[in-house]
């Protein structure tokens, strides 16, 4: 297995700057997953690494071998780099059978008959796909034919594996089970994977690590919790699915430990206590992220306990979705979504209190820049 390293790595489209100074390293079986909204650079940047794009600044190296370097003039075709690469079409050939699609790699590279019988045998094994090796693939179900399409990009044994929105043509449920098994069989292979997607709940239960990307440019790189709970600025607390974003200014400031430090600040009509990860000045605008499922429903007349932040208002609707059932509070603020049990008692109309303790609640910077 090898490495992925991006140094500066850009793409210019004419006036249009798709990838803007991206500095990424992919390290040995690691699965890297490039993530953000349609635009933002991450099937781009992939593209690069596969060889189907030239950077237009910066390098891109793959183990040990420098692959592209704009600056040189140094470009490795893409049949050269020794990649497996597998699409959101998933690009089949109707006309062979599952055997001679997983094979066809294999036969490029001229390799001899029992090689290819054994190394196409193995990879159908691995996506237990191997008592369909004769069935044509126009037979084969969405499912199925991803498990194909996986086995192709294995069975040359590829330095790194490379994806672009892979399971994005399966429903729901399908996806789900897929992604699980993909990743059971990254980690037993330890392969080098870089994967995008839209998808944030994919990206969170399938990565090592999640690159948020926005115009272009990194944003954030992290564990999936990391991301998920301590957002480096608003773009990135934003994309992960539907939290209250509060505007409000910092009164005060003191470090908890090496990583977090506690504000007191207020907003229009509240006050109260969050964390961060730097230390803010006093007067400072900032956005404290609050996500539905950190915040909890009390009485109107619920006693104020110290370290949390409080709302009162006034249940506008209710969605009942299962699980949980989704509670929008009108307060003096605005409105809060609130992912609230699905069985407790809520009706429009009822005066509450929205709480939230003082570790859910997560304040950035208001012109928070860039983060790597």
């Amino acid at each position: 297995m090898s490495n992925v390293v991006l140094e500066k790595v850009s793409r210019v489209f004419g006036d249009f700057v798709a990838v803007d100074g991206v500095d990424l390293r992919v390290s040995e079986g690691e699965f890297v997953t490039l993530l953000g909204p349609s635009g933002c650079g991450e099937t781009t940047t992939l593209r690069m690494v596969a060889g189907l794009e030239q950077n237009t600044g910066g390098r891109i190296s793959i183990g040990n071998e420098v692959v592209s370097d704009a600056g040189r003039g140094l470009f490795v075709a893409s049949e050269r780099r020794r990649l497996g690469m597998v699409f959101q079409s998933y690009a089949i050939w109707p006309h062979m059978t599952v055997f001679e699609n997983v094979a066809y790699p294999l036969r490029v590279r001229r390799k001899s008959a029992a090689e290819i019988r054994d190394l196409v045998g193995k990879a159908l094994r691995l996506v237990e796909m191997a008592s369909f090796a004769e069935r044509p693939a126009p037979a084969l179900s969405g499912g199925q034919q991803q498990r194909v399409a996986i086995a192709r990009a294995l069975v040359f044994e590829p330095k790194v594996l490379l994806l672009d929105e892979p399971l994005s043509n399966l429903d729901a449920k399908l996806r789900l089970q897929m992604g699980d098994e993909f990743r059971s069989i990254q980690k037993r292979l330890g392969m080098t994977s870089q994967y995008v997607t839209h998808d944030q709940a994919e990206a969170m239960a399938l990565s090592d690590r999640v690159v948020v990307m926005d115009r272009g440019r990194i944003q954030q790189i992290g564990a999936p919790e990391e991301i998920y709970r301590y957002p480096a600025n608003r773009v990135v607390a934003a994309f992960f699915g539907t939290p209250n974003l509060l505007e409000a200014s910092v009164e005060a400031c003191a470090r908890i430990d090496d990583r977090r430090v506690r504000l007191n600040v207020v907003g229009k009509g509240w006050r109260g206590a969050c964390e961060s990860a730097s230390e803010i000045r006093p007067g400072q605008a900032v956005t404290v992220m609050v996500r539905p499922e950190d915040a909890r429903i009390a009485p109107h007349d619920a006693a104020h306990r110290d370290h949390e932040l409080r709302w009162s208002g006034q249940i506008a609707h209710t969605i009942f979705r299962g699980p949980t059932r989704s509670v929008v509070v009108q307060t003096g603020y605005g409105r809060l979504n609130v992912d609230a049990p699905s069985f407790g008692d809520f009706s429009v109309g009822d005066n509450v209190t929205v709480v939230v303790p003082q570790r859910s609640a997560w304040a950035v910077p208001e012109q928070a820049s860039t983060a790597s």
